[in-house]
Order: C-alpha cells, then sequence, then structure tokens
C-alpha cells in the first residue's frame, strides 16, 4: 500500500508547522490586481495585502490555479511512489476543484483523490489534519479520502462580515443577497451552506454577532465531541485572540487554532471578518 500525500490550495491557510509536520503541499490561488498577478501567499502576505487593501482606490480579482500547476504537484507525487489526496475549497465559490479534476484525469486517477471541502480557510484546515493524521496511521487512499469526506459532514462554520460590499462585488454572495440594502449597522451573519454563502441572522452590535456566531456553532455541534475548532480573522488580530479565549471558555476544544483569512478570501469577505469553525465527532 502507497504512502498517502495530501495537497491542498492556499486558501486553507494552515499554519507553516501543520504544514511542515504533515508535508501537506500547497498550490496557490492567483490575486490580481492593478493588472499584476500574485500567488496568494507566497508573492503577497496577509498583512502588505490588507495595508493596500485599505488604501487603494481598486479592488483586486482572483484566479483559480491552473490545471497545470495541479498536473505538476500530482505527478511529482505519484513519481515518489505516493498516492494522492487533494483537499480544496468549496467548488460552489472557486473553479479550484475543477482545475485539480482536470489533472487527475490526465495522469491515474486511480491515485488520485479530490474532495471538495464544500468550505474555505481553516475549516477546510480543519478536515486536511484530519485526513493528515490518518495517512500518517498508514491509512490507504480511500481511506483519507473517506476522512476528508466525513470530517465535511462534521465541519461548520459561521462568520460575521463588517459589510457585504465584497462579497456582492465579487459575485459571492449567495444567499446573503437579500441582506443587501439593510440599515448600515446591521451585522450580516453568514455561513457555508452545501457548499455556497448563505445568510443565517442580522445584529445590530459587533458585541451580539460574536455571541451569535457562539450560539449557532453550540446549536450545530449538537453535543457531539470531541471539538475541534478555530477561529479565522481578516485583519482584526485582537478582536480574534479575544473571541478564541471566549471560545476556549465555552466550548473547551479538543484543540483549536488561530488563523488568518488569506488574500484571496480577504479579496471577497472584506477585512473585519470574523470566523468560528468547528469539527464535531471526530
Amino acid at each position: 500500500m502507497n504512502e498517502v500525500a495530501i495537497v491542498t490550495d492556499s486558501t486553507a491557510n494552515l499554519p507553516p508547522a501543520i504544514l511542515e509536520e504533515f508535508h501537506v503541499q500547497v498550490i496557490p490561488l492567483t490575486l490580481i490586481w492593478d493588472g499584476v498577478s500574485y500567488a496568494d501567499g507566497v508573492d503577497i502576505t496577509t498583512s502588505e495585502f490588507y495595508n493596500r487593501l485599505a488604501t487603494s482606490s481598486t479592488l483586486p480579482s482572483t484566479s483559480q490555479p491552473p490545471a497545470a500547476a495541479f498536473k505538476d504537484c500530482f505527478q511529482d507525487l505519484l513519481a515518489e511512489g505516493k498516492d494522492v489526496v487533494a483537499i480544496l475549497i468549496s467548488s460552489g465559490i472557486s473553479g479550484t476543484v475543477n482545475s485539480a479534476l482536470q489533472a487527475q484525469t490526465e495522469l491515474d486517477p486511480g491515485r488520485v483523490e479530490v474532495v471538495d471541502s464544500k468550505t474555505a480557510g481553516m475549516a477546510a484546515g480543519l478536515h486536511i489534519l484530519a485526513a493528515a493524521r490518518k495517512a500518517v496511521a498508514g491509512g490507504s487512499l480511500q481511506e483519507v479520502a473517506g476522512v476528508a469526506r466525513q470530517a465535511q459532514e462534521k465541519t461548520d462554520v459561521v462568520f460575521a462580515v463588517d459589510t457585504l460590499e465584497f462579497l456582492h462585488k465579487g459575485g459571492r454572495i449567495g444567499g446573503a443577497k437579500r441582506f443587501l440594502g439593510s440599515m448600515l449597522n446591521i451585522k450580516p451573519i453568514l455561513e457555508m451552506r452545501e457548499g455556497i454563502i448563505d445568510a443565517v441572522d442580522q445584529v445590530r452590535t459587533r458585541k451580539r454577532a460574536l455571541e451569535r456566531l457562539m450560539d449557532l456553532i453550540e446549536e450545530k455541534a449538537g453535543g457531539e465531541t470531541p471539538l475541534r475548532m478555530a477561529v479565522m480573522h481578516s485583519n482584526v488580530p485582537e478582536q480574534a485572540q479575544a473571541l478564541i479565549e471566549e471560545v476556549k471558555a465555552r466550548f473547551d476544544p479538543a484543540e483549536i487554532y488561530l488563523a488568518e483569512l488569506s488574500p484571496v478570501i480577504g479579496t471577497h469577505v472584506g477585512p473585519g471578518t470574523l470566523a468560528i469553525t468547528c469539527m464535531h465527532g471526530m
């Protein structure tokens, strides 16, 4: 039985220590700004991105990786005698899965599994961790991919944005469209549902928004343990740190991570976004 290698894309934005420990390969998406292309998280860091966004009169666009990038990566791993599981950003908000599937068909489909996480950011990161641990334990290609797909069913993510402007302009607004035109002091609460962004609620204050995020996660977890969680943010590290302490106190998770949203994700949600994700029962 071959060793199984894990591949993901840059939007998962896993901590470097995890990437190194589990030898996870990362294929970057592309940020296009004023005619210049940047590899997400490689040519432009999160801090550089948000600093520029604060003063820029233009907004960037984003693009999925080309199939050739996945093909090269898969090919190298297959040549090392490894099978491959690629766990990627939701096909409902990105064409990244399609690029990977195209690469898979050009190689040995029996040795490459492409898993649509149906989510993004560290929510997908939790799937990657679960799959990587199964791989290290000696799991087969099908077993590792199966863990990733099971994780998908056991993971929820809810988030609060400062404004719907970025989701609207980027075309990723989904069911949150019904909140457009709301009063300016309303804070939208959103979630990933079946791979796309959907509206959950709207509240009047930032404090209430964060309380609502935790209430929703508790409802979705349904009492299942253990809980593996992450708090994600776009350029509000102090607020994120305060939120993670509240999450720890309330949920006592088996593990929890603090993660920034990558420049590509930040392009679509905008600065000031805070999110909680939870994988329950795994």
